[in-house]
C-alpha cells in the first residue's frame, strides 16, 4: 500500500492527464476518477442496472453497455435526474477510488481527479497538487483540444471551483502556463522528489 495519496487536480485544460502521465514514469501508480467513473458502471454492473430500472432500457446501447451521450442529455436538462445519479455513483466511485489507492504498489501514488476540491475528494487525500493556468490559457487549450466554441468552455469553467479557491487547497503548485514538454519534466522531478522527502520524513 502506498504510504502517501498526492491528490492532483487542476481545471479543464490545465493538463493534469499531461503530467499524470509524467509522473508514471518513476513507476508511480496513477488512479483517475474519470477512469473510475466509467468502471463503476460497466456492462453487467449493478450501478448500470440501477440505472436501466431507473430511465429505461433505451439508456443502454445495443451491446448492452451505457449509452452515455444520452445520460449526459438528461442530466443536464433534468435536475432530479441529476441528483439521482450523483447519489447512486459518488460513493461507489470514492469506494473504488479508496481501494486501488490502498492497493497501490508505489511509495506515494496520484489520485487524479478534476473535481477533488468540488466534490470533497482532497478530504481522502494527504497532500494537494494542483496544476495551474490562467483561465484565459484554459480557454484556448480547450477550445483547441475538444473542439468546443468559447462559450461552452466557459460554462464548464464557471462549473468548476474558481482558480482562486482551488490554489487556498494546494499543497503544492505547477505552473503550466506555458505547456512546453521539457519545463514540465523538470517540474515534475523536482516534485517527485518532494514527494519522496515527504515519505522520509514519516
Amino acid at each position: 500500500m502506498s504510504e502517501l495519496i498526492i491528490g492532483l487536480t487542476g481545471g479543464i485544460g490545465s493538463g493534469k492527464t499531461t503530467v499524470a502521465n509524467l509522473f508514471e514514469q518513476y513507476d508511480i501508480e496513477i488512479i483517475d476518477a474519470d477512469i473510475v467513473a466509467r468502471q463503476v458502471v460497466e456492462k453487467g454492473s449493478e450501478a448500470l442496472n440501477q440505472i436501466k430500472n431507473q430511465f429505461g432500457n433505451d439508456y443502454l446501447l445495443a451491446d448492452g453497455s451505457l449509452n452515455r451521450a444520452k445520460l449526459r442529455t438528461k442530466v443536464f436538462s433534468d435536475q432530479k435526474a441529476k441528483e439521482w445519479l450523483n447519489a447512486l455513483l459518488h460513493p461507489l466511485i470514492r469506494k473504488s477510488m479508496l481501494e486501488q489507492c490502498q492497493q497501490a504498489k508505489s511509495p506515494y501514488c496520484l489520485l487524479v481527479a478534476p473535481l477533488l476540491i468540488e466534490n470533497g475528494l482532497n478530504r481522502l487525500v494527504d497532500k494537494v497538487l494542483v496544476i495551474d493556468v490562467s483561465v484565459e490559457e484554459q480557454i484556448k487549450r480547450t477550445v483547441e483540444r475538444d473542439n468546443n466554441n468559447r462559450e461552452q468552455v466557459e460554462a464548464i469553467i464557471s462549473s468548476q471551483v474558481e482558480r482562486q479557491e482551488r490554489l487556498k487547497h494546494a499543497d503544492f503548485v505547477i505552473e503550466n502556463t506555458t505547456g512546453e514538454q521539457q519545463q514540465l519534466l523538470s517540474k515534475v522531478e523536482s516534485m517527485h522528489r518532494e514527494f519522496i522527502k515527504l515519505l522520509v520524513k514519516e
